[in-house]
């Protein structure tokens, strides 16, 4: 089994899920007016892949205990490439948005059996290099989505940004067939039920968040959150007396694993947060376009993908829950530094010095987070607690993005931080000043999380070295 070909598919598809969580935001306005649709409509082509991206990683994850890994991984591939490739051919804003949720449901098999596939192949003095290398595809998709999407979507057209997935996905499905072999599988069964409750739970939940962000709270999005929540008691229920449940609730007994899955779950509400307020700010009160605003963030990906692999070494040392509170210290640091700083008139270098100190501490988080939670999780439960640590932090970059509208729009009009969101939109005088206003509260209050966040981290101490040992 060769591990650095395994390495290289697994990071191909962090690269291709990271960019299909960005990619169609700044192609939303082109793909809109081509597809002669309303933004409320296009939006979903976003929203959709994310929420079910959110709902499938847990049961992905389990279904990669139960048949391998490898195998669901590499199946996860070729849907997901074969989906990207009608999108790019969809006529109408329906079908893109169809073909999207089939691309997510190939994401949501990648994305929910990456880490567990490093944690079946590498010990565990190696595994925080092998996530360093895996979350620099992560951190470079992420930039390339960012970037490319409106390069592609300037000089070639919409359908680009999912054509891009064609040949990648095609070279990664045949170097997976190949090198990716299932190690330890799991004989047990599926939990439908529990798999329906929890499904249903947070698709209720998310689908009503996203409609309370896109047009305020009402009597029937109150209703839809509540059955959502209410669902979550009798899936934990069902959870304790299945026999084979998709999430063993014995795991959250060992300590250090929930502090490290916390810490994920609150830093994706907290630290994502950021890119989408900076979005806003550069587009709706400097004017910049889509682009110029994703070029001013690209420093900040960049050292993000060079330190990633060496932070996984530094974690591979035997204390990777400090090192990912050191990194959340650095992303702490950036929302103080934008909240005291950021005014109608900043720097732009001062922001792009800010964005470098993000990419920072992101290297230093995501590999030593992912060192820590598998680490701690049982072999026979490595693909649930993967798939578990996905869904929340999926949960977590939804949230996020209801954080950032919300509390825009305590300064400014729903409707309007839609427009500011997507480009389509300036801010002028007054209204600007009071925009970056609530922008600060809005990294205030991230920043608070991320306190949090850090508590966790900390909390979970010198995780490796026991196991080195």
């Amino acid at each position: 089994m060769n591990t650095n070909s395994i390495l290289i598919v697994l990071t191909l598809g962090s690269l291709m899920a990271a960019v299909d969580t960005t990619i169609v935001l700044l192609a939303l306005p082109t793909i809109t007016s081509s597809l002669h649709t309303d933004l409320l409509s296009s939006i979903w082509v976003l929203l959709a892949y994310m929420i079910v991206i959110s709902v499938l990683s847990t049961q992905a994850g389990r279904i990669g205990d139960l048949f391998g890994k490898g195998k669901i991984y590499n199946l996860g591939f070729v849907i997901f490439t074969a989906a990207s490739a009608l999108c790019g051919i969809s006529s109408n804003i329906d079908m893109l948005i169809v073909f999207r949720i089939i691309q997510a449901i190939g994401g949501s098999m990648l994305v929910a059996n990456s880490s567990s596939i490093v944690a079946d192949v590498f010990p565990p003095n190696r595994r925080g290099k092998a996530y360093g290398i895996t979350s620099l595809g992560w951190n470079i998709g992420a930039l390339v989505g960012i970037v490319l999407g409106g390069v592609l979507t300037t000089f070639f057209g919409w359908q680009y940004i999912f054509y891009i997935n064609v040949p990648i996905g095609i070279v990664a499905v045949l170097l997976g067939v190949m090198n990716i072999k299932d190690i330890n599988k799991v004989n047990t069964k599926l939990d439908m039920l529990g798999a329906i409750l929890l499904g249903i739970s947070l698709a209720l939940i998310s689908l009503s968040l996203m409609f309370i962000a896109a047009s305020g709270i009402s009597t029937d999005n109150i209703i839809e959150l509540a059955l959502g929540v209410a669902l979550i008691p009798f899936f934990l229920l069902n959870e304790t007396r299945s026999k084979y449940p998709i999430l063993n609730l014995k795991i959250f007994k060992i300590r250090l694993l929930t502090y490290s899955i916390l810490a994920n779950f609150l830093q994706g509400i907290g630290g994502l947060s950021l890119s989408f307020l900076l979005i806003m700010y550069l587009q709706g009160v400097r004017g910049l376009s889509p682009l110029d605003s994703s070029l001013l963030l690209t420093p900040g990906y960049v050292i993000a993908s060079i330190l990633a692999p060496f932070m996984g070494r530094v974690a591979d040392r035997g204390k990777p829950g400090i090192v990912a509170g050191i990194g959340l210290m650095f992303i702490f640091i950036t929302m103080i530094l934008y909240f005291f700083l950021l005014t109608p008139t900043t720097d732009y270098y001062l922001i792009v010095g800010i964005s470098a100190i993000t990419g920072i501490g992101s290297a230093m988080f995501w590999p030593s987070n992912s060192t820590a939670i598998m680490f701690h999780a049982p072999k026979e439960y490595y693909g649930s607690v993967s798939g578990l640590s996905r869904t929340l932090g999926n949960i977590g970059t939804i949230l996020s993005y209801v954080l950032s509208i919300v509390v825009a729009t305590l300064s400014i009009p729903r409707s309007v931080a839609f427009e500011i969101f997507i480009g389509t939109t300036t801010l002028n005088g007054d209204v600007s000043v009071t925009f970056v206003n609530g922008l600060h509260f809005a990294f205030l209050i991230s920043s608070i999380i991320i306190v949090v966040a850090m508590i966790f981290s900390f909390m979970s101490g010198k995780t490796q070295e026991s196991a080195i040992k």
